[in-house]
């Protein structure tokens, strides 16, 4: 067993604030072989009907618990699992709680009470880069191409049946039976779609009549692929300039390598490493986690990867670059010339130590992955120098 350290210690961070801990993620993202790994803990599958037979009288079970923390493997299994988790929260305090499933804790009308103050979320993502290592790769292309599901990276080779097997089985598994979603078909081509295009702007007329859905139902179908975490929608981040991208989002597949297999890639080239990369940098954002992740992009089609807002028009900009010399400064340029307070970022696996220097009166930092987290934890948002609006762009009029 591979111990994943860092989300172990998030647990145990997070457990200082709360009793019960909801930890969510993707169907073999590696939920249950973490919480196994926890010390000190009863485990339960609920899953198994014996369980269910042991938690009918939840006082009782528990008074008889002995360890400090229970496990609650796929809870939502139970009939009534949130009265379960809330008694536990407010009769046996001393417990620490841990339960999880593959959605958010409110996915199903089975949770009536979504016990509000009572429980913090835990997303589990695919392997992040600084977990490689324990993982014995150590070729970062081999984690883009082959993706981040434990299972897969351990495998001795990548195997496209896996990736077919495993849409199966979240359909018919964490879709069917929280959602009752009836329209397969059309539901597993706009999953596909979705990974296929992932990393870009969607539109939701022109995947309505990809899938040969709805307008309605690929909204419905959004939201369901959201608190599933198959997928991540990024907003745009605007401050209400005429020339600035307000309504579209981005979309992001959950996982490297199910984008590669759906656009169809038996081997990675040069060229794909850049999107693939893209999408581990929003991975290594979203375990910080944190609290607001946007984008940027202007009618002109300039724009920023990520835009991390920090209160009082602040703003951090992350670029994500293969290649640390492949930086063109345009779009971070004309983002600037809008919303000038704030720290830039070129994030690339090449950059080696942090280092800052200016491009183009822009002072920006180069850093890996690995030192992006203390690097955002690092400093106040500095302002930077004020550029001239692009051409054409007004400012908006003050009422």
């Amino acid at each position: 067993m591979i111990e994943r350290s860092f989300w172990a210690q998030r647990l145990h961070r997070a457990w200082k604030d709360t009793s019960i801990l909801w930890l969510s993620g993707v169907r073999r993202v590696g939920k249950t072989t973490l919480a196994r790994s926890l010390a000190d803990a009863c485990y339960l599958n609920c899953d198994l009907p014996s369980v269910a037979g042991r938690l009918r009288d939840p006082e009782a079970f528990f008074a008889s618990v002995k360890e400090p923390v229970l496990i609650l493997d796929e809870v939502h299994q139970l009939p009534d699992p949130s009265r379960l988790l809330k008694i536990g929260s407010d009769a046996f305090p001393h417990l620490k709680i841990l339960a999880t499933g593959s959605s958010t804790l409110a996915a199903t009308a089975k949770f009536r009470d979504a016990l509000t103050g009572r429980k913090l979320a835990v997303h589990l993502l695919p392997v992040l880069a600084e977990e490689l290592e324990s993982f014995g790769i150590v070729d970062l292309r081999e984690r883009l191409f082959r993706g981040g599901l434990p299972e897969v990276l351990l495998a001795q080779r990548s195997s496209p049946e896996f990736h077919a097997e495993w849409l199966d089985s979240f359909y018919a598994r964490d879709i069917q039976e929280l959602f009752r979603v009836e329209k397969r078909t059309g539901f597993l081509l706009l999953v596909e779609t979705l990974l296929r295009q992932s990393g870009g702007l969607i539109e939701v007329s022109n995947l309505a009549k990809l899938c040969g859905l709805s307008r309605p139902t690929v909204m419905s179908y959004l939201e369901v692929l959201q608190v599933t975490h198959a997928i991540h929608l990024l907003r745009p981040y605007h401050g209400g300039g005429r020339q600035e991208l307000l309504h579209q989002p981005k979309c992001y597949g959950f996982d490297t390598g199910f984008v590669a297999y759906c656009r169809g890639w038996g081997e990675l080239r040069n060229e794909d490493c850049g999107l693939l990369w893209e999408h581990l940098v929003l991975d290594t954002l979203l375990a910080s986690p944190e609290p607001r992740i946007h984008f940027w992009r202007d009618k002109e089609r300039r724009e920023v990867d990520f835009v991390l807002p920090r209160g009082r028009g602040a703003c951090d900009a992350i670029e994500c670059r293969w290649r640390a010399g492949a930086f063109d400064p345009k779009g971070m340029l004309a983002f600037r010339s809008w919303h000038p307070r704030g720290r830039n970022f070129v994030v690339s696996p090449q950059a080696g130590e942090p280092y800052t220097r200016r491009v183009d009166g822009l002072e920006v930092t180069f850093a890996r992955l690995s030192a992006l987290r203390t690097l955002l934890r690092s400093r106040a948002p500095q302002a930077q120098p004020r550029r001239p609006r692009p051409s054409g762009a007004k400012r908006r009029r003050r009422r």
